[in-house]
């Protein structure tokens, strides 16, 4: 249960971001200055966490043992994540970004065979969980009726640039997430994990950052204190509680699908937040219907990736 906890957590800090990152474009802000700022901000309040925790230096020696890794895996989880979903913010409205985001819930579980676990000792390769698979055709099918409202907003240009980003996102987080886990080992706890991809994906962001200089100018205060608002609370807080809740579970899929799942959650916060904030419309009762089924399928989902081991031990005791 405390993994799931961790997951919904950890979702209404992520959906900050939806909520932020919409209020930049709307002021004009550039997706190069939202994506690179962001882990610009997080680098000080990591160090600190970790420094604190006295992990810096054990961070550093796992660092040195695999740098390649560490720089492929980190600009796949946190690069080819976080850009799109800036660059994503410029074409589309901030309901389907958060929306279109959910699939990571199928990407994660889609990514099960690329993985070895370990049975009896011996490693084998994972498989799709197939029942939890289903249930979270439910929840998109909830995320379906959440399009249907805005079916006449959709173009082509929305679709490739807008959808598309968010699609590359969606299995990129998970894949560099997991393949962080085998490089480390279990050996580094969730902020030395996070520290250490934000700083291995650096050099991104740089460059991100100077072809915003060279093309902008520098960005203004308000796009400088929201970026720092989502470096706070989806960077450091909403991170650190996902991947956390992904270590409690690591090495069983079934469960690790279902922690993805919990994310969900982002497209109810997010929806919510942007009324509160940013004074949006109130969603129609077919969108309010979507995100019930929404939540449905997540309870749905849960309960199925965790009966089995639940069954097992009543037969044990049996």
């Amino acid at each position: 249960m405390r993994p799931i906890v961790l997951g919904v957590l950890s979702a209404l800090f992520f959906a900050f971001t939806f909520i932020l990152n919409h209020s930049m474009e709307l002021s004009g802000g550039s997706w190069l200055f939202s994506a690179s700022l962001r882990y610009f901000f997080m680098i000080p309040f990591l160090v600190l966490i970790v420094a604190y925790r006295k992990g810096l230096v054990p961070l550093l020696i796992v660092m040195k043992e695999r740098p390649r890794d560490w720089f492929v895996y980190s600009f796949i989880g946190f690069g080819l994540f976080y850009a799109p979903l800036c660059f994503a913010a410029s074409y589309s409205p901030g309901w389907l970004i958060a929306g279109t985001w959910q699939v990571t819930i199928i990407s994660g579980s889609l990514l099960a065979p690329f993985f070895f676990i370990s049975v009896a000792g011996k490693k084998v390769r994972g498989k799709i969980p197939l029942k939890g698979l289903l249930m979270s055709l439910i929840i998109l099918l909830g995320i379906a009726l959440l399009y249907l409202e805005q079916a006449d907003d959709l173009t082509s240009n929305l679709l490739l640039f807008g959808v598309l980003p968010i699609l590359i996102a969606s299995f990129a987080y998970p894949l560099g997430n997991r393949k962080m886990m085998e490089v480390t080992g279990g050996r580094l706890d969730a902020y030395q994990r996070v520290l250490g991809m934000t700083l291995a994906s650096l050099p991104l962001w740089l460059i991100l950052a100077a072809i915003g200089l060279a093309q902008y100018g520098l960005p203004s205060t308000e796009q400088t204190v929201q970026s720092f608002l989502v470096a706070l609370s989806s960077g450091v807080v909403a991170t650190v509680l996902f991947f956390s809740a992904t270590d409690l579970v690591r090495g069983n899929m079934a469960k690790l699908a279902a922690v993805e799942a919990t994310q969900s959650m982002e497209v109810l916060f997010a929806v919510i937040g942007e009324i509160l904030l940013l004074g949006t419309v109130m969603p129609s009762p077919l969108a309010w219907v979507g995100m019930g089924v929404i939540m449905l399928g997540m309870i749905l989902h849960s309960y199925i990736s965790h009966r089995p081991e639940t069954a097992k031990r009543k037969t044990k005791s049996a």
